[in-house]
């Protein structure tokens, strides 16, 4: 399969938008032409992350905004909604903005942060909750009714409601989703479509890399595994090391403070092995914290989520990904500061060559 580029949109923008000084104003009109941008560009889509915004107000302004080349990658909890009402969201998404757009980034996020929303579950029932939810939004965005008991739900003939909503594709909404934990492996291995997962030095990818497939296997399936990313990169290596040492530079100590105090105890196991990359230790030098060749944890020192950006000039880059690939990844969600020109920068430079 050709390989899958795709770029990231949230609405913190700037040269290092965690800081209020390095955050630019953005509304809706910047963030449509920042997804026309992404679209024009060549990248087939963008993840749209549960920051700021919900996901499914700017996801349908922006879809109304591009055309069928821009597919959003929505990012959901499941347990949130229930599995018949995201199955309606997802069916009058499709209809409204044409078929075979929409796709779901599951997000099982942390017991604290779902806590907010009334949602107590552990970590392992979470998983058990996320295996059984989309189990039934794969089987109502395929057009089934149907009735349920299950652990967590029960539901009578559903689906019924929706049969005004017929589907505009051949089988399900896909399902892409990332999970470090042998309860999150085994729920991508049995239910999902694309397996995501942040960088890590190629040696730890790819024994858990190998374990998703040995599972998925155990189920009858193979899936696409794809792997998110931050870019910095620039004409030079120095030069794009001067660039991380900047971030290090400018963000405030109430942000690392922020980001890294009490993290330690997050139930995560993606996160985990994020931070044991770095320790929670804040470096002099972006350098000092190299893991590999070019890769560099240092972005969860400010910023949430997926810490790990390439850092290098084009050639490295280039020459990084294509490891990645090496490893059987044919997917990437790939981003850098500020989103809009860093969307042109990557486009004009690592794509041709990634391709």
């Amino acid at each position: 399969m050709a390989t899958e580029v795709l770029w990231y949109l949230i609405p913190r923008e700037g040269h290092y938008p965690w800081e209020p000084e390095g955050r630019r104003p953005v509304d809706l009109g910047y963030l449509q032409h920042l997804a026309a941008t992404v679209e024009r560009l060549g990248y087939s889509g963008a993840l749209l992350a549960t920051d700021q915004y919900d996901v499914w107000a700017l996801g349908s302004a922006l879809a109304a905004a591009t055309g069928p080349g821009f597919q959003p990658l929505l990012a959901v909890h499941p347990g949130l909604v229930s599995p018949t009402l995201l199955a309606k969201m997802a069916l009058s998404f499709e209809h409204l903005h044409g078929p075979g757009r929409l796709r779901f980034n599951v997000v099982n996020g942390s017991t604290e942060q779902l806590r907010e929303y009334g949602l107590h579950v552990e970590h392992d029932d979470r998983y058990r909750l996320a295996a059984e939810y989309w189990s039934l939004v794969k089987r109502l965005t395929s057009g089934e009714v149907f009735d349920h008991e299950g652990e967590f739900y029960r539901l009578k003939n559903a689906g019924g409601s929706l049969r005004d909503l017929p589907p505009l594709r051949e089988g399900h909404i896909p399902l892409w989703f990332g999970g470090s934990s042998p309860a999150g492996i085994e729920v991508a291995a049995e239910h999902v479509d694309v397996y995501l997962t942040w960088g890590e030095p190629p040696h730890l990818l790819k024994e858990k890399l190998e374990r998703v497939r040995e599972r998925a296997a155990a189920h009858g399936r193979t899936l696409r595994l794809g792997l998110r990313l931050h870019l910095i990169v620039r004409d030079t290596e120095e030069q794009a090391w001067a660039a991380a040492d900047r971030l290090l530079d400018v963000t405030s100590q109430a942000t690392y403070a922020r980001q890294l105090g009490g993290r330690q105890a997050e139930d995560g196991v993606g996160w985990q092995r994020q931070f044991r990359q770095h320790g929670g230790r804040v470096p002099a030098r972006a350098r000092e914290l190299e893991t590999h060749p070019n890769l560099w944890p240092g972005m969860s020192l400010f910023r949430p989520g997926p810490g790990t950006a390439v850092v290098g000039s084009t050639e490295q880059v280039v020459e990084r990904l294509r490891e990645f690939q090496e490893l059987g990844v044919d997917t990437f969600i790939l981003s850098g500061n500020p989103l809009l020109e860093e969307a042109y920068r990557v486009a004009e430079t690592v794509l041709p060559q990634l391709r």
